[in-house]
């Protein structure tokens, strides 16, 4: 009998596969293209598992349309939920791709999240990217451009998606929102052929058609008209005229009393008098609601069918403006402090139904925005929106600075034509020239930035460039910045920048007046 003691395998003998490493997916559903959705990405992403070792032993889904925060993102808040719980039992988490853990418009916010995943002994896996995302500097400066291009995208397509329903709202078509009270919401088809009438909660499904306001019921129409008439006729306040209408059992087109608030907004709506209005509040970027400049607002006269003829209207208006004339600022503000002390807070609409109270609008006239005001009375609402009178204020701002600079230049012997409505400088006949001011922001560390954005439409030869000083007072200095080959038209300036971008600064514009004065000029020089 031999007896054979070589333990050694046969090497002839097919070996067992390696374990798997037990990893988690996470997808993140995407309106704009198919590849995005869920199961697309779920797909490519259990191929990549097959071929590289990975066994998905648990889904993360979010069907959110949106990866510009947080909020509504159930599946990934649930994924760093059970990490910090220590709930989980898997090595890896694969993902599609970069922009697929949000589009945030901090481009760290994101790189945050993946170093929270990463803390955790959890190894990210990117399956449709060319890197590996191994921590190497090469993988680490792809992943920041990644999120940048990311978040850059967001806002492009807001900007693209507002840009289109202002165009909509210009042609009379409807944006979202009730049709109102002696109004309804009618449904047309491409050509403008009515399609029927919209009941309340229901919206269209069709992408090319589109919504009108129309006349409503005769007797809503006649109750529109009397309200109107007794406010202006009959000088009677919009108090008595609901406590009118309530007692004949008469409720607004949300089914509810008619209150002085509700009054007064149907006789300021300029829909009664068929005007297209949008845009007095954004939401852009998913960031926060905000109120806006009545100069912002979109506005199309004459889109739909008046219920009230527009010399009516502005008496309504003209009435309600001349409350708050006879009224000095020291009045108006202890009549605000009066509804802060009985509601504890301020907005709009509390304002509007306070009696014996001058209208939200009319503290706006009066102190330049309702912000004013409330700060006036000490109150601060729990968002900062000082920087919308930053904002305005640097708008009228502007036109000081283009006619200074018109100005100089023509004293140094340039010939300068301004186009009325870009703004847009054509100096010499030779180049142009589009002056940018840029809001200050001091971030939490103390530290400066300003976001520039360059005009991308116009694309003028030369940018000038105003940085304003921190309290958006006066200008710190200036930029001067030759036509860019860039996608991104937004810079991200610091106090600092560097040779390649302070090498174009100055404090002042007479560097600019004396070079755009100068003949001959190449904008290419």
């Amino acid at each position: 009998m031999v007896i054979n003691w070589n333990t050694t395998a046969d090497p002839e003998q097919p070996q067992p596969p390696p374990p798997r490493v037990r990893a988690a997916e996470y997808v993140r559903m995407s309106t704009e293209h198919q590849q995005y959705s869920t199961d697309n990405q779920s797909t490519a992403i259990r191929r990549y598992a097959e071929a590289n070792g990975y066994e998905i032993v648990r889904t993360y889904k979010d069907d959110g349309k949106s990866g510009l925060n947080l909020s509504g993102r159930s599946g990934l808040k649930l994924l760093l939920s059970d990490i910090d719980a220590d709930n989980t039992d898997f090595e890896a988490l694969l993902v599609y791709d970069v922009s697929r853990l949000g589009r945030f418009q901090d481009p760290d916010e994101a790189a945050t999240h993946e170093l929270r995943i990463r803390a955790a002994g959890i190894q990210v896996e990117y399956c449709a990217e060319q890197f590996k995302n191994d921590g190497s500097i090469s993988s680490s400066i792809i992943k920041t451009v990644k999120r940048t291009m990311a978040a850059e995208y967001s806002r492009e397509l807001s900007v693209k998606v507002f840009a289109g329903q202002a165009n909509l709202i210009r042609r009379g078509f409807r944006q979202g929102g009730a049709a109102g009270y002696g109004l309804r919401r009618l449904l047309v088809d491409v050509n403008g052929e009515p399609k029927g009438e919209l009941g309340r909660g229901e919206h269209k499904s069709i992408a090319t058609d589109r919504v009108i306001l129309v006349p409503g019921p005769p007797e809503e129409i006649a109750v529109v008209q009397e309200v109107y008439r007794l406010f202006t006729d009959a000088e009677m306040p919009e108090r008595e005229i609901a406590d009118r209408l309530n007692k004949r059992g008469l409720v607004t087109d949300l089914g509810r009393p008619w209150s002085r608030g509700t009054i007064h907004q149907l006789l300021i709506n300029e829909k009664y008098v068929g005007d297209n209005v949008w845009a007095r509040t954004s939401f852009k970027l998913k960031r926060q609601h905000v109120q806006n400049a009545e100069e912002d607002w979109i506005r199309a006269k004459g889109a739909f069918g008046a219920l009230v003829d527009r010399r009516v209207f502005n008496q309504a208006r003209a009435i309600i403006d001349a409350r708050s004339e006879r009224l000095s600022d020291q009045v108006m503000l202890e009549l605000l402090s009066s509804v802060l002390g009985a509601k504890g807070m301020l907005t709009g609409l509390i304002i509007d139904e306070a009696e014996g109270v001058p209208s939200s609008s009319a503290y706006r006239n009066r102190f330049g925005s309702l912000l004013r005001a409330y700060e006036l009375v000490g109150f601060a609402p729990d968002r900062d929106y000082r920087y919308l009178e930053i904002n305005r204020k640097l708008r009228a701002l502007h036109p000081e600075i283009v006619a200074e600079t018109m100005l100089a230049l023509e004293r140094s012997g340039g010939k300068v034509v301004r186009d009325a409505e870009t703004d847009l400088l054509a100096i010499n006949g030779e180049f142009t020239a589009s002056m940018v001011v840029v809001r200050c922001v001091q971030n939490t560390s103390g530290s400066l930035r300003w976001k520039v954005r360059l005009d991308t439409m116009l694309k003028p030869d030369v940018t000038v460039v105003i940085r304003m000083a921190p309290g958006n007072v006066a200008p710190r200095d200036y930029y001067l910045l030759p036509r860019l080959d860039m996608a991104d038209a937004v810079l991200r300036l610091c106090e600092h920048n560097g040779l390649s971008l302070d090498a174009y600064r100055f404090d002042d514009l007479s560097a600019f007046h004396h070079l755009a004065a100068r003949r001959p000029w190449r904008a290419a020089a």
